[in-house]
């Protein structure tokens, strides 16, 4: 009497010893018709020692006799949960390939016994099993099958992590007659009985889908892995996050065109509320992009319909929409010309008024400039009699470089007293070389 069982790894066909353990065999046989071992995982799995399956709970405390399922299908009766195992000191754990049933200990009352639970062994020659398992049959085809399952990683707790399980159960030859009550549900079940959403890494769950819903999310899962690797590598601050709709990037751009010009040109779609060249820290010179914010999506779509292959200043300009989610326009520009960009209270950042108030404030002296041509506001001012804390400039480099007396003199409050002429010519043959001779 043999059963066919289709697992996750290929199948397995397996011969019972009806004669020799009639009770077991039956059990086996009727849970298989039922579909009681459909979906059930290999939950215990030890090299070259056994693979255990049998229990819909994947705990190894579940599991069930055939009796005790039926009772429970009936309203009001109750059957033993287990049935004594037929040991045969003949049938012995020999083979690879051996099939036995679990012995449950005796717990809460209930009497020990066989249910439900079985394992097939993974090794030759397991004596210690020999007495202590009820042996009912044997493997005759699928061996391979059982190499990959003896191959499988597995946790501390021998739980594999690759979820293998038994997808469809086929009873090829079954020579009792049903119980009483015996109740064959019409089809297999399409969940798990553990309720576990793992499935085997050869599976695809995507499968079963119409070919359009498949390929939409195919492409869902391949955009949320890229987002997750950007965001690991530190390019996106977080995984969902979505570019700027109102955002244009402009590209291909003359190195002449200037902020002005492009606000002026692309101000006729709409409301612009930062139009900004991306220039060079040190020398002030166009990249040759920008990005340019519109008030509304709209009027930013307008734009890049229109404004596509457009000449300006004797460029085609390219335009698309920015595919940055970092911070477009930071607490400054790097136009030495403009200086820094304050922001708004609600977190915007300052348009061309606040623009032109910085160079106000510069002109009035309130300003300081570091060595990278970056302005910065003196807190105290200078008509306060003290220095204000300044970012990263060059002039903190060029003072760490001074002796000590040099640095002392400089933070003092008292004026510093004009150099000699023969110091001013040695400072300026330092410097410029035999230009000046």
């Amino acid at each position: 009497m043999s059963v066919l069982f289709e697992t996750s790894l290929g199948d397995i066909v397996m011969d019972l010893e009806v004669d020799l353990c009639p009770k077991t065999c039956e059990n086996f046989l009727k849970l298989c018709k039922v579909y009681y071992y459909n979906l059930n995982a290999f939950f215990n799995v030890s090299k070259d020692f056994l693979a255990q399956t049998g229990d819909p709970s994947a705990s190894g405390t579940g599991g069930e006799s055939v009796w005790s399922y039926i009772a429970s299908q009936r309203d009001g009766q109750s059957a033993s949960r287990y049935f004594t195992p037929e040991v045969v000191p003949r049938l012995k754990h020999t083979h690879k390939g051996t099939l036995s049933m679990a012995i449950a200990p005796s717990l809460n009352g209930d009497k020990g016994g066989c249910g439900s639970q079985f394992f097939i062994t993974l090794g030759d020659n397991i004596d210690y099993l020999d007495g202590k398992h009820a042996v009912f049959g044997h493997v005759v085809e699928g061996l391979e099958t059982l190499d990959k399952l003896n191959d499988i990683f597995t946790d501390q707790d021998g739980r594999p992590f690759k979820d293998v399980r038994i997808r469809h159960v086929i009873v090829l030859d079954d020579p009792f007659p049903d119980p009483e009550g015996l109740i064959q549900p019409p089809s297999s079940p399409i969940r798990p009985p553990d309720n576990s959403t793992r499935i085997a890494e050869d599976e695809d769950p995507l499968a079963t889908l119409p070919e359009e819903e498949e390929e939409r999310e195919r492409r869902k899962q391949a955009a949320a892995a890229s987002a997750l690797t950007l965001e690991m590598v530190g390019d996106l601050p977080f995984a969902n996050v979505r570019p700027p709709e109102n955002v244009l990037f402009v590209c291909k751009l003359n190195p002449v065109t200037r902020d002005e010009d492009l606000e002026l040109i692309f101000s006729r779609f709409g409301i612009i509320m930062s139009c900004q060249v991306l220039r060079d820290k040190r020398t002030g010179d166009s990249l040759q992009y920008a990005f340019i914010e519109f008030d509304k999506r709209e009027d930013a779509e307008q734009a890049y319909f229109k404004m596509q292959n457009v000449l300006v200043d004797d460029r085609r300009i390219w335009v698309d929409f920015s595919q940055s989610v970092a911070r477009l326009n930071t607490s400054w520009s790097n136009d030495p010309k403009i200086g820094p960009r304050r922001k708004q209270a609600k977190g915007g950042f300052a348009g061309r008024e606040d623009l032109e108030e910085t160079r106000r404030y510069r002109a009035g002296g309130e300003h300081d400039r570091d060595g990278y041509g970056m302005v910065f506001e003196v807190p105290g001012g200078r008509e306060s009699g003290r220095r204000g804390k300044r970012s990263r400039s060059r002039g903190h480099e060029r003072e760490r470089d001074q002796s000590p007396r040099d640095r002392r003199r400089r933070r003092s409050r008292s004026p510093v007293p004009a150099p000699s002429e023969r110091e001013r010519r040695r400072s300026r043959d330092r410097r410029y070389g035999e230009r000046y001779r």
